[in-house]
């Protein structure tokens, strides 16, 4: 049985995925930056998904990292996004082969069924029946429209069996609230920084957002806190959550990737296959954050 059908909260760290110059994966470097995502303490670590760039990358390209994050996950557990192809059949197959490397979860896409529920709900259903694995939803922003609602959210619980959700609504209200409302026992996931102290306030219990790409224990820091009950000490780290946030915000993924090889993984190169480039401002700014986190001892 998977371990997370024993524990599905916690901080699911995003992985990004490291390239050459000629744009193909640079997996040595993947399986060293899969070995510093552990290294920060999370509990789960997130591989194919919107961070890893897996709408450029070629099936075996994604079960080639899926396999290689496994290789590599320690203590932590894995889930992997399993519906990016384009058709059903091709689907069923990537689910099977997703479910194959080791992975402990499954996390489907809403796959650009948002505003229709009820086929949302039967695709579901009907795509978590290849996998015995935990199933957890995502409100992807590429398969568009992808947000879904509170009530929505809660058939996908009762009718398809789902742990959780990553919630991309960027909301409190007719967003975060309405699906914590809805959640029963499973877990409302953040991917929003601004509301994150607020959503934990409310009953969210998991973080799967783009700065633990590169900063997973700034997140392991807060989650623990909160759970300890230190009020306080949990703001304060969703203070330094916030800084982070907003230092990486511009110019993601590469900026994150920066951030990544400036705390050592080398072979993490600030380039993506969409071609975006850092400024050498941007550069500079990133630089600045790093020292000042180092300072603090909140980075290596």
């Amino acid at each position: 049985m998977s371990k997370l059908t024993e524990n599905y909260e916690g901080i699911y760290s995003l992985m990004l995925t490291p390239y050459n110059d000629d744009l193909t994966i640079n997996y040595d470097a993947y399986e060293e930056y899969a070995d510093w995502q552990v290294e920060q303490g999370v509990e789960h670590l997130f591989c194919v998904c919107g961070s890893s760039e897996m709408v450029n990358l070629t099936l075996e390209e994604r079960v080639k990292l899926a396999e290689l994050t496994v290789k590599h996950k320690g203590n932590t557990t894995v889930v992997a996004t399993a519906n990016v192809e384009p058709s059903w059949f091709a689907q069923v197959e990537e689910v099977k082969r997703i479910s194959a490397t080791g992975v402990d979860g499954i996390v489907f896409t809403t796959k650009g069924f948002g505003k229709d529920p009820d086929r949302l709900v039967n695709y579901i259903g009907e795509l978590k029946a290849y996998t015995d694995l935990p199933v957890f939803c995502y409100e992807f922003p590429g398969f568009q429209p992808h947000l879904i609602s509170g009530e929505t959210y809660g058939r996908l619980v009762k009718e398809c069996g789902i742990y959780g959700i990553k919630d991309c609504t960027c909301l409190i209200e007719g967003g975060i609230k309405d699906k914590i409302e809805n959640k029963g026992n499973s877990c409302l996931i953040q991917a929003n920084m601004p509301f994150l102290f607020d959503a934990y306030k409310l009953g969210a219990r998991g973080v799967m957002a783009t700065p633990t790409s590169c900063g997973g224990a700034f997140f392991q820091r807060f989650h623990e806190a909160f759970v300890s009950g230190d009020m306080a000490l949990a703001e304060k780290r969703y203070n330094e959550i916030t800084l982070l946030d907003n230092a990486i915000d511009n110019g993601f993924n590469c900026s994150a990737k920066y951030l990544v090889q400036l705390q050592g993984v080398e072979g993490m190169k600030a380039i993506n296959r969409g071609g975006q480039k850092l400024s050498a401002g941007r550069l500079r700014s990133i630089q600045s954050f790093h020292a000042w986190a180092v300072a603090e001892g909140l980075m290596k």
